[in-house]
This record gives structure tokens, C-alpha cells and sequence, in this order.
């Protein structure tokens, strides 16, 4: 090198730095945001020379959305029941919800209405929201009388959503009913494996059950097996903000079509997937999962038996792998964990070394598990055990928030006071014969509430969609 291009040298360091500076600040702006991905386990140290449990918890978080990106468009079917109950304020409340959300729709949405009653037929097919107010005029023209043909209403709103099925929009089908399913299929059973067949699909399901009539176990596996929200709906006059609330979350999605992917090592046998449905095939476990919103925490707790290991010792326990739809930048995302666990002779390492964070988030899904447990009992007339079990439940989560809530950050710490408390109200309820068409449903909706973490945001939730 010359001694000008010596002389030089500094400067053009300075520039090359500067322009590298500039560089990475405009790939960070120009690059899609990630999922991010996060493999605890409960106890990484475990007692040496013998068989265990151990919880194993994915996490994965949302994004936030940049104010200057425009929110994914949305594919919806909103799916209304016209049965003979559901007559009077209950209609004209369905009718003025609906409405409500078809005017937050922008024109490149995609929507259909569907009615259901003896069976099921399409009011608005599916079509770009352009000219939203002859689609309000359809809806203000609903009118309630008939059965409910609840599989076939279901059926028709994922065969309209179809029809613009695209992998870069968000697709769901938003159900609402009051009464039973008392045409076509019409157990729980097979309505959750119709949900699950479409969210394969890359479709959603949520429901919304209104009043005291409706079938709570249909709505809630429904929605469960559908990946999509459960909410109970006691009082008409509040279907206008649930379904504002369903659209706040229709509207903030950033990741769908999911393939998670646990690889359980050698000496585990995986034994479950708390409170969700899974495909276990011998060390591989298959999770399902339509869609994340935005700054949303979704979590999974897989049960795993490790077998005894040499004090010492180390075993790969898992590794994971999850492929989704990234919808801001519409490419396909790849993110990748793994985790072990260690043996050791001594107990008070085992204790000291538990992963706290990890531990209560499984905690909430076990006690969520004995809390589905509980309703079985009240409803086999087995109130003594059933309020035992929910007592059990309060008492193990409180004490956990007692000894670690300080150290579990502030959303933790009270999502584990809000169960210990929930817990122990619903074994005072579930005493009351009168009262048991209500509180079984309310512990049914706190129930999905908890195994698809409906509200557990990282951040205060986004604001209402603007177009």
C-alpha cells in the first residue's frame, strides 16, 4: 500500500464504519421481526440412580408490529346461530356485533356470513369487504327460529374461508351460539376432530357461547383442538365488545402455520402434552398451533420420564425445532433449542438449581389439568373430592408465588395469585346445585383460557386496528 493510501487509512475506516452502522440499522428496519423461541425444563439437575418426571415448557413469544407495517389481511367467517333461542336481544346483539366488526375490516379483508339453524346457509359469500355497507344490510336483514345445526354452520364457514385460503392472511372461522348442537354431529368429540382437521388446513377455530343454554364442552374443545379463543359470553349486551375483542386479536396476528417439532432424547419417554393435543410418535412429539399474536407469550409443557442416570452425568432431554409463517415478511422462519439435564447425588443441588420460571408456568398447567379433573367430579356428584382437588391446587400455588414470586417478575407472580384465588372461589361455587349451570361454565372458559394463555401478553395489548 502506498503512503497516500496510508495517510488515508483512519478516514476510510471511519466511513467503512459508519456505513456498516447504517447498513445494520437498515436491515434491522428492513428485516421482518423473529418469534422467538425459548426450552426450559423444570429441574435441569436431577437426583442420580433413579426414575423421574421431569416438565419440559416451549415458549415461544410474538413480535411487536412496527407502526409503519401494515397489519396482515384477514380471512374470516363469522358464523352466526339463528336458532329459535337465540330470539329477542340476543339477535339483535349478534346482529350489531357482527356489524361492528365488519366495519373494522379494510378492503383488501376477506368476509362471509353464515347462519345456522335446521341447517346452515351463506348470507354474504365470501368476498373482499369493498363495500361493507350492503354487507351490513345483510346482516340487519338476520332474523332467529329453527334447530341448530351447529357441525354443518361450522362446515360451511371453513368451506367460505377456503375459498381465499392464503398462507400470508389470517383464517378463521368466529362461531357464535347460545343452544345445543341438536342436528348432524353433535358431540364434543367430533366437533374438536373437526377443528383439528382444519387447523391442519391452516384455518382457526374460536367460539363464542352466550347465555346459560349453550353446550360448554362442545364450544370450549371446539376452539381448543381449533387453536383459536374460547370465550363465555353470560349477558347479550357484551356480545359488541367480545367480538371487538376477538377482532383485536384476529387483527395483531404475526405467525401461522405452525410445525413444532420436540426430538426427545434417548432414555425419556414422553408421557404428554399438558392441556393440549399432540401427536406423540414413539421420541418425536408433534404440536400443533394455527396461529401467535402479536407480543403474545404461547407456551407448551410436555411431561417427560427420564430414567435413572450416573451422578455426574449429563443427557440431551430435548431438542426443538419450529417452522411457522412469518406474515410481516411472508417468508417461512425456522427457529431452533435444545436442552439437558445433569444428575447429581446431591438433593439440596437439585432444589437449588430448579429453574423457577419454568416450574411455576408448569405448575399452572398441572393445576390447570386437576382443575378439568375436578369438574368430572362435581359432575359424577363427587363435590368432597372435587373441592379437595381445587383446594390442593390453591394451596400448592400460592405457596410456590410465597417462596418464588419475587424472583418471577410481576405478570408470573400474578397469573399464579389470580389461579391460587380462582381455584379457591370455584371450590366454594361448585357446592351450589343452583349455581352449577353457570360456574361450569365459567371454569370451563377459565380452563381454555389458561391451556391457550388467551391474554398473557408481554406488553400492554396493541391499540384497536386504524386500517
Amino acid at each position: 500500500m502506498s503512503a497516500t493510501h496510508w495517510k488515508n487509512a483512519p478516514v476510510l475506516l471511519a466511513i467503512g464504519l459508519a456505513l456498516a452502522a447504517m447498513l445494520g440499522s437498515g436491515s434491522n428496519t428492513l428485516r421482518a421481526e423473529q418469534l422467538s423461541l425459548d426450552v426450559g425444563v423444570s429441574n435441569p439437575t436431577m437426583l442420580a440412580g433413579e426414575k423421574q418426571i421431569n416438565h419440559i415448557r416451549i415458549s415461544l413469544t410474538g413480535f411487536d408490529v412496527p407502526q409503519n407495517k401494515k397489519r396482515p389481511p384477514v380471512n374470516t367467517a363469522i358464523v352466526i346461530d339463528q336458532s329459535g333461542s337465540m330470539g329477542g336481544q340476543k339477535i339483535v346483539q349478534a346482529r350489531e356485533a357482527a356489524i361492528a366488526a365488519v366495519r373494522r375490516l379494510r378492503d383488501d379483508d376477506i368476509v362471509s356470513i353464515v347462519l345456522y339453524s335446521d341447517s346452515a346457509t351463506v348470507l354474504v359469500p365470501a368476498t373482499k369487504a369493498t363495500d361493507r355497507e350492503s354487507i351490513i344490510q345483510k346482516i340487519r336483514s338476520v332474523n332467529a327460529g329453527g334447530s341448530t345445526a351447529l357441525f354443518a354452520g361450522v362446515s360451511k364457514g371453513a368451506a367460505e374461508v377456503r375459498k381465499f385460503l392464503d398462507s400470508d392472511s389470517v383464517n378463521r372461522v368466529i362461531l357464535l351460539s347460545d343452544g345445543q348442537a341438536n342436528v348432524g354431529p353433535k358431540s364434543p368429540r367430533e366437533l374438536e376432530r373437526l377443528g383439528a382437521s382444519l387447523v391442519k388446513e391452516g384455518i382457526s377455530v374460536s367460539t363464542l357461547g352466550l347465555g346459560l343454554g349453550y353446550n360448554e364442552d362442545l364450544m370450549s374443545r371446539l376452539a381448543s383442538a381449533g387453536s383459536g379463543n374460547h370465550m363465555f359470553v353470560e349477558q347479550a349486551d357484551d356480545l359488541v365488545a367480545v367480538f371487538q375483542k376477538e377482532f383485536n386479536d384476529l387483527m395483531s396476528v404475526v405467525a401461522s402455520d405452525f410445525k413444532i417439532h420436540a426430538k426427545i432424547g434417548e432414555g425419556i419417554r414422553p408421557v404428554r402434552v399438558l392441556n393440549n393435543k399432540a401427536d406423540i410418535s414413539g421420541q418425536d412429539i408433534y404440536i400443533p398451533l394455527a396461529q401467535l399474536y402479536a407480543r403474545q407469550q404461547r407456551y407448551f409443557v410436555i411431561e417427560v420420564e427420564v430414567d435413572a442416570g450416573q451422578a455426574g452425568s449429563k443427557r440431551p432431554l430435548a431438542s426443538v425445532t419450529v417452522q411457522y409463517q412469518n406474515m410481516l415478511s411472508q417468508t417461512t422462519d425456522t427457529l431452533t433449542s435444545s436442552i439437558e439435564v445433569r444428575f447429581t447425588d446431591d438433593k439440596e443441588a437439585v432444589a437449588r438449581e430448579c429453574d423457577h420460571e419454568t416450574a411455576a408456568y408448569c405448575a399452572i398447567q398441572l393445576a390447570n389439568e386437576k382443575n378439568v379433573q375436578a369438574t368430572a367430579l362435581r359432575d359424577a356428584g363427587r363435590i368432597k373430592e372435587a373441592k379437595e382437588l381445587l383446594l390442593g391446587n390453591s394451596v400448592q400455588l400460592q405457596k410456590l408465588d410465597q417462596l418464588y414470586g419475587a424472583q418471577l417478575g410481576v405478570e408470573l407472580s400474578r397469573e399464579l395469585k389470580r389461579n391460587a384465588k380462582l381455584n379457591e372461589d370455584q371450590s366454594v361455587i361448585i357446592e351450589s346445585p343452583a349455581e352449577w349451570n353457570y360456574s361450569r361454565k365459567a371454569m370451563r372458559y377459565e380452563q381454555s383460557k389458561n391451556a391457550a394463555q388467551q391474554q398473557m401478553r408481554v406488553k400492554t395489548p396493541p391499540p384497536a386496528d386504524k386500517n
